[in-house]
Parts: C-alpha cells; structure tokens; sequence
C-alpha cells in the first residue's frame, strides 16, 4: 500500500514550495507516496502557476480523503507573505504548517513529516524561540533528548551536538553525552534496517588530539565514553582523526560516523552529496526527514531550485521505521 506522507512548505518566501511541488512530479514518488501537502492555498496556487505544474489542487481536511493525481493540500492560514525575504508573517506561517503536521503523525494519520526548510531569523521576527526544525518539533512531541543525523549517498553522520557557537562545543561533550550520542546511532541504524552497525567515533581534536598534545576531550570524555558502549556490546571504535574518518566510512568501514559538532558532520555530507542530503531527526516518537538546504532566498521564486533533496527527504521517510 502507498504510505501517506505529510510534506510541509516551509518558509512561503523561500524555495520549501518550489521543491515540495517539484518533488510531487517525481514519477516514483507519485508511484509509492499518497502525499498530503501542508501549507497555504494562495501559496500553492502561485506556485503551480510559476512551475506550470498539469496537477489540480484538493483541498482536504483530513488525510483520509486524499486521492491519487491531484495535489492533496491541508489549508493553513497565511496572512500575506514576501517572496525571497525572511518576514514575521512567513515564521508564523512555517510554525503553523509544522505544528499540523506533527499533529498528524503523533495521531498516525500518516506514516511520516518532511519539512521544507525554514528561516531561523522569521522565526525569530515572529518572537518564536527555536533555533530550527529539530528543536520545534522536539519541544511539540515532548522529546527531552534527541540527535540530528545526515545522510548523504552512502556517508551517514550523527550529531553530538547542534546548533551552537564552537566555542561551547568542549564543555558540552561531557562522557554522558558522548554515551548517548553513541546509543542514537545505533537507533539511528535500527531506523535503517542496520541492526548490528559499525559506529565509528570521530575526535573533537586535530589528530584525535594525538595522546592529549592538542586537547584532552578524546582522554578525559570520548574515549571512555567508547568503551561504555563497547561493554554495552555496541560494536563502536575510536576516537578517530576527524581528516580521516569520514573517507574511512565512505570506504565501507563505519556504518554511521558519529561527529563531535554541527560542521565537522555536515560538511563532509556536503561535499559528498550537497544536492541529495537528508536530515533525520532521530529520538522523536514520530518518523521526521527534511532536505539538508536552506531556504534559498537568493534563488527562491525563479523556478530555478534544484528538487533532488526533497525527493530524497520523500523517499527516505518512506523506508525509515521508528
């Protein structure tokens, strides 16, 4: 049977609703996906009139009346928005589209969200605290702990932490946190069909701080943290070089790789898959992926945006299991 799957457009200035429209084309998401788009009607519209898509829309209140060959759509309210800008009415919009669809999979009306990306400074204009996605959707399904996992072609990368300056990334890998991390990627493999994965553990360091000459994080917190998995029967290594293991993982060695902070994950993902990266939230009680790019204001509302990372977002929620 086709799985339902909630699609948010994100950001209404931004790209979110080119790529989502753009990804419904996709000739196998229309052969596996009963889609349900969440968003605004008025945006919709424009937008299939920019892209000149041959599909109607249908608006739907609830999932069970979607149907095959249309655009199925839940309105939500949008009062007005700016193209190609951040604006307070577009971070209200964005919360909103986001909000319905966690209702709806917290409820099992559909299998999975993906969220087009949204714009942390609307956010902010709209006095919405959340740094992101990952935070908002974590704080509506009461998720206390949670990871962030990107997975670009065959690279797969979990996050120690997220959103945060550099400067505080030494003091909150505590061995807590490093265990933790650890136990989310194997988690985050079980939501892949892996059940016994190869972890590979990055260092925080240059060189792994090579016996603690450049940094002790690897001695004081990683390391022992590694070897409370390992006594757990978690086949996890390391700490590795950061420079290395990344291309080690690609080789085949590690499942999942997991990286110590934000960049030192995404960009090797970047690199190595920049128009087809997914991010997955890993820890919610509901299966949630979205395409690993911003909102694009630069190239939003030319119908120039490229869709490959959406149509992965889309069919990547379709094989992950909770």
């Amino acid at each position: 049977m086709k799985k339902k799957i909630a699609i948010t457009i994100g950001e209404p200035g931004g790209i979110g609703p080119e790529v989502t429209l753009k990804a419904l084309i996709d000739e196998e998401i229309k052969a596996e996906t009963i889609p349900i788009v969440i968003g605004n009607k008025a945006v919709l519209k424009e937008t299939i009139g920019l892209l000149n898509i041959p599909m109607k829309l249908n608006p739907i209140v609830s999932p069970d009346e979607a149907t095959h060959g249309v655009i199925n759509f839940i309105d939500i309210p949008c009062k007005g928005f700016q193209k190609s800008m951040p604006t307070e009415e577009g971070g209200r919009a964005s919360f909103a589209f986001i909000k319905k669809g966690v209702e709806l999979a917290l409820k099992r009306d559909v299998h999975a969200i993906v969220t087009a990306p949204i714009s942390k400074s609307a956010l902010k204009m709209a006095g919405l605290s959340w740094h992101g996605h990952t935070e908002m959707i974590a704080e509506l399904t009461n998720t206390k702990d949670f990871r962030m996992m990107l997975i670009g072609g065959t690279l797969r990368v979990i996050l120690a932490t997220i959103h945060t300056a550099l400067r505080n990334v030494p003091n909150m890998l505590s061995k807590d946190r490093v265990l933790k991390t650890i136990l989310f990627a194997k988690r985050a493999c079980h939501m892949l069909n892996i059940e016994e994965p190869n972890i590979g553990v990055a260092g925080l360091n240059p060189h792994a701080g090579e016996a603690g000459l450049f940094g002790d994080e690897e001695e004081v917190n990683i390391s022992p943290a590694i070897l409370k998995a390992k006594a757990q029967g978690i086949n996890v290594s390391g700490p590795y070089p950061p420079d290395t293991v990344f291309f080690r993982a690609l080789r085949g060695e590690f499942d999942i790789v997991l990286a110590m902070y934000h960049d030192q994950g995404l960009i090797p993902i970047k690199l190595h898959a920049f128009e087809k990266g997914v991010n997955v939230t890993v820890g919610l009680p509901i299966i949630r992926t979205s395409p690993d790019h911003g909102t694009a204001y630069d190239i939003s509302w030319r119908a120039v945006a490229n869709p490959s990372s959406m149509i992965e977002a889309i069919k990547l929620s379709l094989s992950l299991r909770l």
